[in-house]
């Protein structure tokens, strides 16, 4: 890791952690967290919509290191990143990373070695309108990251969608969900 980054505590599981990681445009991240709030109004009184880390020690940091900082919070099974491709693209894709991914590391090569040759993916965009959606069901294990991101690659920009909000938007392509 090339540099120390600060402890991530957060004070709800069921709220997603957002990580700003690109200072370079703060309409942009302020467009971010609005599309967030939308996308849980109504549903109950949340304390937050997510957990938002918004600290310049963290600009630039990759998704590795990001990983690897976020993994020490046990019960965190994916993390989202507003990266430059958050803030330069339109539809404000968070970069979702699965904390899980490494499970195989200790895997007795002798009965697993095809996962441990063909490891999951690790990543995938995530429009805010579904952080909650991949967050909630990852976090109950109702889906697995693999199913998200299979979910992405059946869309030209590869991104996850929440298939409630995207039916319910204008000029919006309804897909199936996970």
């Amino acid at each position: 890791m090339r540099k120390e980054l600060p402890e991530i505590v957060r004070a709800d599981e069921w709220v997603p952690l957002v990580i700003r990681t690109d200072y370079t445009d703060d309409a942009a991240w302020r467009e971010v967290v609005a599309a967030l709030e939308r996308a849980v109004e109504g549903e109950r009184e949340w304390l937050s919509v997510a957990h938002l880390v918004e600290d310049r020690r963290w600009d630039g940091v990759t998704g590795d290191e990001a990983v690897a900082a976020a993994v020490r919070d046990e019960k965190l099974s994916v993390v989202f990143l507003a990266d430059g491709v958050t803030l330069r693209s339109p539809l404000r894709p968070l970069l979702a990373l699965d904390l899980g991914a490494d499970d195989d590391e200790d895997l007795d090569p002798m009965y697993y070695q095809e996962l441990i040759d063909s490891p999951q993916p690790r990543e995938v965009r995530v429009a805010p309108d579904a952080v909650h959606m991949v967050h909630g069901n990852l976090q109950l294990a109702n889906v697995d990251f693999p199913e998200f991101v299979e979910d992405a690659a059946a869309h030209p920009d590869g991104v996850v969608r929440d298939v409630t909000a995207a039916s319910a938007s204008p000029g919006s392509l309804p897909h199936s969900g996970p």
